[in-house]
């Protein structure tokens, strides 16, 4: 089978790393975009486009129909899912058979038996596969607590919930059917035993259909929030060669016992002592493949097509061996802080690179973040001879980043590549649950480092309005010919105020809040970069000012300070305790009414945005004045849900 158009029925980041492999291998691109993605950088590459419509997935992205159509139309002769929307729905694979298209994925039938967990379960206990107990939600008594709920017709943490006592059980299996329904539109779920501080290590499969089945190493994806991964490893620092052997064993005997073709991976959970369970077959490209391609020099992609056009890939396949370590770190646009609530907005700057690194983004600066899609917003991966050259790229890659709009975990990835378990290669599921993310994810500056990045940004600032002056441009205060005291600029940063004195009149005059600053020099002062020599070390501060908001880049990291008002407007406080909504979304449950006395930190309104259901929770304990939603309403960031009274 020839491969010559390739449609891609996916979006952001996995499209644009799905064109580079058809670029190299001269085949034709085609993109499908939604209304809300028109704008997005994957479509301007493509080499076609088609429009789907809407906004929402089930009005884009999910439409089987309407991709299959837009392939025929274009000309296409073929469809890759990526990762994600349709990528394990067989009937939609079979309805890209049935238009006579090639397929770059499993056999429909493959996919249909992983693709129902339970099922899968099952069939892996015949083949030999060691699987954990299951039951269905009203048998919990038949494993006993903590169980894990889970979705029967996907992964990817969506529809996952643990629960520790019955009393919990029915709210929790009600939220993973609701998030479930919406993600895979399939509400079905099960329970599963968990098993306390495992490690989560996925095997990589690649298959053709001439019966070769190869094993590309394992990769570790214990670090997980909400049940989803945010750094991954190849290869395991945990397996030896003794368990990759069993690993391996394993992995080939799933996929040999669907037949499997095309790349798949077989997820285990794995404890400390060594033993492991099959958990699920991701019948799909893994949003963490590039460590595996870092490692074996593969490109996966490539190897997809080809084992989808009938290639025999005995040779390709033989003898791959790992050469170094590869990590990956996902930036999600969240807050750690506020138990990874997603953000959204304005990406005004989006820059990362380094040596070794290799970045796979959907975002560029000047992109809008919405709320419709996954808060997913790259992946960084860094790839070195050794395990901790590798962490210490990573880290130095998000350090030196520029990421400049809604909050992201970026913070937090750079503290857990740098934290002692995690480069002792102790790492496990609970990982997040021992160390709190809301203080792993603060901000990266320290106070003095903050207080600098304050002092770049007025300086910047005073060289702005210097460059633009219409008169009078070459006076250094840039306000008056004769100074008789020092500027003054009030910035507020995550630490509070800082007040930001300076002359330039006669020399370099600096004080911080009151207090004189040993400035011994400057060796640049613009509007966009600030080096500033403080008691004889020099540091260099790159400054991006969007309206009141200053994003200054340090040798610390990002600091973000907001300019206060010389001159304020009188106006109103917000009321008390009021409970705002994070993001736009909708409004899925209303957990308190008017008069309920709660205690801080209760759930009272649930909303669903970004594929994900949120929790906002009582900022402080109190009764309960009004609430101001309604199951099913569609809300805007910063509307007022609920009004609390102290």
């Amino acid at each position: 089978m020839s491969v010559r158009r390739l449609l891609v029925a996916n979006r952001g980041e996995i499209a644009r790393r799905i064109f580079g492999t058809c670029e190299e291998m001269g085949i034709e691109a085609v993109a499908v975009f939604s209304e809300a993605d028109r704008e997005a950088a994957f479509v301007s590459e493509a080499d076609l486009a088609v429009s789907l419509g809407g906004f929402a997935p089930s009005e884009s992205y999910l439409r089987a129909e309407a991709i299959v159509e837009a392939a025929l139309r274009v000309g296409a002769d073929a469809v890759h899912p990526g990762y994600g929307f349709l990528s394990e729905d067989a009937g939609f694979a079979r309805q890209v058979i049935g238009a006579g298209l090639t397929w770059v994925g499993p056999p429909p039938r493959a996919m249909e038996l992983m693709g129902d967990k339970l099922a899968a379960k099952e069939l892996m206990a015949r083949a030999g596969v060691p699987v954990l107990s299951a039951a269905l939600p009203g048998e919990a008594s038949e494993i006993g607590f903590p169980v894990m709920v889970k979705a029967a017709a996907g992964g990817g943490g969506r529809g996952m919930r643990i629960v520790r006592s019955g009393e919990r059980l029915a709210a929790e299996v009600e939220s993973a059917r609701r998030e479930a329904e919406a993600a895979f539109g399939d509400g079905r779920v099960f329970l599963e035993r968990l098993v306390e501080d495992s490690r989560h290590i996925e095997v990589q499969v690649m298959a053709d259909a001439h019966g070769n089945t190869a094993v590309l190493y394992e990769r570790e994806c214990s670090i997980q929030r909400r049940h989803q991964k945010i750094v991954e490893e190849a290869p395991s620092p945990f397996v030896d060669e003794d368990l990759r052997g069993r690993l391996s064993e394993a992995a080939v005997a799933a996929a040999e016992a669907v037949d499997y073709v095309g790349a798949g991976t077989v997820e285990f959970l794995v404890a400390r002592d060594g033993e492991f369970w099959f958990l699920e077959m991701n019948t799909r490209l893994q949003v963490e493949h590039p460590v595996t391609e870092e490692i074996t020099g593969l490109d996966l992609v490539r190897l997809q097509i080809e084992a989808a056009r009938g290639k025999d890939l005995s040779e390709r396949l033989r003898g791959v061996s790992a050469r170094g370590h590869a990590i990956e770190a996902r930036i999600y646009a969240e807050d750690p802080a506020a138990g990874f609530l997603p953000t959204a907005g304005r990406m005004h700057r989006f820059e990362l690179s380094g040596r070794g690194i290799r970045v796979e983004t959907g975002v560029e600066s000047g992109d809008e973040i919405g709320v419709h899609y996954d808060p997913m917003l790259a992946k960084v991966v860094a790839w070195a001879p050794g395990r901790d050259e590798a962490a210490a790229r990573l880290s130095r890659a998000l350090r030196r980043a520029s990421i400049h709009g809604p909050v992201t975990n970026r913070d937090l990835l750079v503290r857990i590549l740098e934290h002692p378990e995690f480069l002792a290669g102790r790492t496990d599921t609970g990982f997040l649950e021992r160390h709190s993310p809301a203080e792993l994810g603060r901000p990266l500056p320290t106070g003095a480092e903050e207080r600098l990045s304050a002092v770049a940004a007025a300086l910047a600032a005073q060289a702005g309005r210097r460059e633009s002056a219409g008169v009078l441009s070459t006076i250094p205060s840039g306000w008056r010919n004769n100074p008789s005291q020092l500027q003054v600029v009030d910035l507020v940063g995550v630490r509070g105020e800082i007040r930001v004195g300076y002359s330039l009149s006669a020399g370099v005059v600096v004080e911080v809040d009151g207090e004189a600053l040993g400035v011994t020099g400057l060796s640049e002062c613009g509007p966009d970069r600030v080096g500033l020599e403080v008691d004889g070390v020099l540091g260099f501060y790159r400054v991006n000012r969007v309206g009141d908001t200053h994003y200054v880049d340090g040798p610390g990291g990002l600091s973000r300070l907001v300019e206060k008002d010389r001159y304020p407007m009188p106006g109103g406080a917000e009321q008390s305790g009021s409970l705002q909504a994070p993001m736009p979304g909708r409004v899925v449950e209303v957990a308190s009414g008017e008069g309920d006395e709660v205690e801080k930190g209760e759930v009272l309104v649930v909303m669903e945005a970004m594929k994900m259901e949120h929790g906002l929770r009582a900022p402080h304990s109190g009764k309960v004045v009004s609430v101001l939603a309604a199951p099913g309403e569609q809300v805007a960031s910063g509307q007022v849900l609920v009004v609390m009274a102290e």
